[in-house]
């Protein structure tokens, strides 16, 4: 071969593939080829029949005139003796396995070609082809290899252990050799001493069952160092005594595909920002925990869960790039303490949750609770910034009642918040019993209120805000009641909270302004004297976080057609202060449209002398707290005067909440206090009642 020169016809439509093609054979130097190209079948077809035989076609599949393996099936009957090889960007295992069964001697993407493997192709084409023994040899490999992929070539004589390897196969591992007969060592020496046996046990497999398809995906040590994936896929024939003697098949590299499914798979099951493991993995792990617990009582487990108190704040004042960083630095000192068989993952925001496997007693995962304390006591510097973090964490121990990780983290998470609920911040709390059974009895409520909502459960009580000097009504406090139809008449102690935590509370809060609104414009018209009836309406800093709110709430007056300044508006001191901005700008607008801003229980709050003379509320409402020990106390009574006097400096009305006798509207009246409610004059009344006591001034003495 190294002294004639190879005559080549390539049959190639694309004049910049055929010149590649010329390329690689010209910079071939153990071999010499002449080539002739025609781009088309029939010129194909016209060479044979005019020119001497060549010694090897090589043949694209997609021509002008003939697509598929056409082309191929008419000048293989034209020449049966001339191998073709096909060349195509076409890649296609079922194509393949057809051209080789039908005569094909290799079948090359055109992408994956270079010098060696076109010479190695050739090369192999035409020594097959010199001898019937091999050419018959050659088929029935071919034939086995249906059941495979057209990749790397394999072929091996199972008595003896020899094995053929085509030019494919060795490109795969990073090896050539000329003789083109090897062992099937060459093959398993490479294979990864983790995959090697159960490799051998599939093929064993296989050996006993030659019906079923063989296919198995082990890593191949590559002569550059490195292991890569290969998919292995091949078929057996066995002899009359059911005796495998033969399997061939084909090998494809999969490793980048390896590596994009391993990839995914990490990122499906880890936090982006912090490479933790996320929710699914850690719930995952934690079964695994309640899995080998419910075997061995002695393997025990703890969860902590919390999230970064005020953490908020920190991305509303700081930025959400210096929220994530300090996220991230608290995860890595975390990392620090735990033990390789604990997990720490991140929930979602800024909730975590660690996994301790191997906790005997409790007191072990309060001392791992303290050391995260002490942890996070220690400043963090972020982007110029200072910052010192605190969490509330929840614990759930192992219990036998625990069947899913779903059960533990509710606990865990009831028991953080009752954590967050405590004077101390940054204590911790082990979840037990009673606090299952009150998150069932809110949740119960919750559900109640939900319902109540559509059935109309809820109403509006009345309590008279008089005048201290005339004893007549000026207002009214609409005060929200709920008509449970079981429990009867429920008090809003026990469902406001629940409804400010579950958003609830935004839309009870218009409901009342509205039926509120509405029913003192009707006693406006229909009750002489009271033309400048007003009402008292308690809402909440939520409510200020509505896009639009004063907008909102003036079409609703004028819908109701009462005029702004009849509308009150009760705000506690911890509403304004909690959500400055977003509250103070629709206080802005409100006031400018007339509505009455009161501040609610003041004196109990932060008492912020600065916005009461920046917004110019118009009343104060002393908190009952002070009215209740006036007549008994000095501190008490000096803090009364004090605020009714500042309302006479300010400007400000003031109303006295919470007055219960006689001996208390006598000191007030002494005071100059302008107005009080209270039990003394009335209680929160139906509708139908509070409409009664309108018509006459209620008692002072």
């Amino acid at each position: 071969m190294n002294d004639l020169a190879l005559r080549v016809l390539l049959v190639e439509d694309t004049p910049s593939e055929a010149d590649l093609t010329r390329f690689y054979l010209s910079r071939i130097s153990s071999t010499r080829y002449d080539m002739v190209h025609v781009p088309t079948l029939n010129q194909a077809v016209d060479s044979l029949y005019n020119n001497d035989l060549p010694d090897i076609i090589l043949l694209d599949l997609h021509l002008p005139d003939c697509e598929g393996l056409g082309g191929f099936e008419r000048l293989h009957s034209l020449a049966p003796d001339v191998p073709v090889i096909i060349l195509t960007n076409f890649m296609d295992d079922e194509l393949a396995t057809r051209a080789v069964r039908e005569g094909a001697q290799d079948y090359l993407i055109k992408k994956e070609v270079d010098t060696a493997l076109l010479n190695k192709s050739i090369r192999y084409a035409i020594e097959r082809q010199k001898s019937d023994a091999a050419l018959r040899e050659s088929e029935e490999r071919y034939a086995l290899a249906v059941a495979g992929a057209s990749e790397g070539i394999w072929d091996w004589n199972i008595r003896t252990g020899e094995a053929y390897f085509s030019p494919r196969w060795q490109d795969l591992v990073g090896v050539f050799q000329e003789n083109v007969t090897a062992h099937i060592d060459h093959w398993f020496d490479r294979v990864h001493p983790d995959d090697l046996p159960p490799l051998q046990a599939a093929l064993q497999a296989h050996f006993r069952d030659v019906q079923t398809h063989f296919e198995y995906e082990h890593r191949v040590m590559h002569e550059e160092g490195e292991y890569r994936w290969m998919l292995v896929r091949g078929q057996a024939i066995c002899d009359a005594r059911d005796k495998c003697y033969r399997m061939a098949g084909s090998m494809a590299d999969i490793t980048e595909r390896r590596r994009a499914e391993q990839q995914l798979l990490h990122d499906a099951l880890h936090d982006g920002l912090m490479d933790l493991p996320n929710r699914s993995l850690f719930m995952d792990r934690l079964d695994q925990a309640i899995r080998q617990h419910q075997r061995d009582g002695s393997k025990q487990y703890a969860v902590l869960y919390f999230d970064i108190d005020r953490f908020k704040n920190v991305n509303d004042s700081l930025g959400h790039s210096v929220g994530d960083r300090l996220l991230v630095g608290i995860a890595r000192r975390l990392e620090t303490i735990l033990r390789p068989s604990d997990t720490l993952a991140r929930l979602s925001g800024d909730e975590f949750a660690v996994l301790l496997t191997q906790v005997g007693t409790t007191e072990c995962a309060l001392s791992v609770v303290q050391r995260i304390h002490q942890l996070l006591r220690r400043k963090f510097k972020v982007q110029g910034n200072v910052i010192y973090p605190s969490v509330s964490i929840g614990i759930a121990m192992a219990s036998d009642q625990y069947d899913s990780p779903e059960q533990v983290l509710r606990d865990a998470d009831l028991a953080m918040y009752r954590a967050k609920s405590l004077d101390e911040p940054g204590d911790a709390v082990v979840f037990d019993a009673h606090m299952h059974a009150t998150a069932v009895q809110r949740l119960r409520l919750e559900t109640d209120m939900r319902r109540a909502i559509d059935r109309g459960e809820f109403v509006i009580h009345y309590q008279p805000i008089v005048s201290l000097q005339t004893g007549q009504v000026l207002s009214f406090e609409a005060l929200l009641r709920w008509q449970h139809p079981q429990r009867g008449l429920v008090s809003p102690n026990e469902f406001i909270g629940v409804a400010e935590e579950t958003g609830m509370i935004s839309e009870l809060s218009w409901w009342i302004l509205k039926t509120a609104a509405t029913q003192t414009r009707r006693w406006q018209k229909l009750i002489l004297g009271n033309a400048d009836l007003g009402i008292s309406v308690n809402v909440t800093g939520a409510l200020f976080r509505n896009e639009n709110m004063a907008d909102d709430l003036l079409s609703l007056l004028e819908e109701c057609d009462l005029q702004p300044g009849y509308m009150h508006l009760e705000i506690t001191e911890r509403s304004f202060m909690d959500h400055q901005d977003a509250v103070l700008a629709e206080l802005d607008k409100l006031k400018s449209a007339g509505v009455q801003l009161h501040v609610d229980d003041f004196g109990t709050g932060y008492s912020s002398l600065s916005y009461l003379k920046r917004y110019s509320y118009d009343t104060l409402k002393i908190d009952r707290s002070f009215i209740r020990d006036v007549t008994s106390m000095g501190d008490a009574s000096a803090i009364v005067q004090a605020i009714v006097s500042l309302g006479q400096d300010l400007k400000m009305n003031i109303v006295a909440e919470g007055v219960e006798n006689v001996e208390q509207v006598q000191l007030l009246r002494k005071m100059d206090c302008p107005e009080a409610q209270g039990y003394w004059f009335s209680r929160p009344l139906t509708r139908e009642k509070a409409h009664q006591v309108l018509s006459q001034p209620l008692k002072l003495n």
